[in-house]
């Protein structure tokens, strides 16, 4: 199949992995691909990108990470097995995320020599739930976002997240295209200062739409940890999704992070064993 198998440049590929995501979403309840390529894709094309695909299906490799899916209806025929052999076939580390832990991806990585690495819970709570006072401790106060405080934010990013492949990885460009998105409200990036106008943490809420809300990133700078401000940010960022009036508000958490988890099970946020995301990886 390989051999013969038609593939698309350019706007037509573009336009084919749009296909693909949108039929993705709507059969399987999630995107194919994350946050980042989604981000690459609109900004950047397929430039840069190692690109297979066809109009049923994709594979792109990107600076080591790869990204595979088929549209629904063309599943089972061996399409993804087809364009993944080509996208694995020049040596070189990889990783890929299975986006929902579904068995197909994992007979592909035993195939292409992928191990099970990594696992993202996603949790959800229902916002109805009461949540507990959280008050910030003495000398501590909570406030929105505001435009000069993108520097701070970023310094307090890297050191929170220095050893997070993804997350502490966020520079400049990448922060300012999150801040374009039309999702973006500086009201829900809350930021924990000390008297002195110091970024100590902060809590970057995100509304998908009018009844989900997302956690979708807590980080406090690692001298400011140990005085409970991870807890007061999340239940501050809780808050404000809930007077927007989402339903649910969901979660991602590295499923070997345990305070985290503990944390967000007291708020009441729940895991379901198929709202799991596998990363695989290939050795050089």
């Amino acid at each position: 199949m390989t051999s013969d198998l038609p593939l698309l440049t350019d706007t037509s590929a573009l336009d084919a992995i749009g296909r693909v995501r949108d039929a993705s979403r709507e059969a399987d309840g999630t995107d194919p691909v994350d946050e980042a390529v989604t981000l690459r894709l609109k900004h950047h094309g397929l430039s840069g990108t190692g690109a297979w695909v066809s109009g049923e299906g994709f594979a792109l490799r990107h600076e080591g990470s790869l990204d595979l899916a088929v549209a629904p209806s063309s599943r089972g025929r061996g399409l993804g097995g087809a364009l993944g052999e080509l996208a694995v076939a020049a040596p070189g580390a990889l990783s890929a995320w299975s986006h929902g832990d579904h068995p197909a991806a994992a007979a592909l990585a035993r195939r292409w020599g992928f191990t099970r690495t990594r696992e993202l819970w996603v949790m959800r709570r229902p916002a109805a739930v009461p949540l507990p006072a959280a008050e910030p401790p003495a000398g501590v106060r909570i406030r929105d976002f505001g435009a000069s405080d993108a520097d701070a934010v970023l310094a307090v990013n890297a050191a929170a997240f220095a050893h997070h492949p993804e997350q502490g990885s966020l520079d400049a460009a990448g922060l300012a295209e999150r801040m374009a998105e039309p999702w973006f409200d500086p009201a829900g990036l809350l930021l924990a200062v000390d008297d002195d106008g110091a970024l100590l943490g902060f809590h970057w809420t995100k509304q998908h739409d009018a009844s989900l809300g997302e956690v979708y990133v807590v980080g406090v700078s690692p001298a400011a940890q140990g005085r409970g401000l991870g807890r007061v940010l999340t239940v501050a960022g809780l808050q404000h999704l809930a007077a927007r009036g989402v339903a649910e508000v969901l979660l991602y958490v590295e499923s070997d992070n345990t305070p985290a988890r503990r944390l967000y099970e007291d708020l009441g946020f729940q895991h379901a064993a198929a709202d799991t995301h596998v990363q695989y990886q290939r050795a050089d």
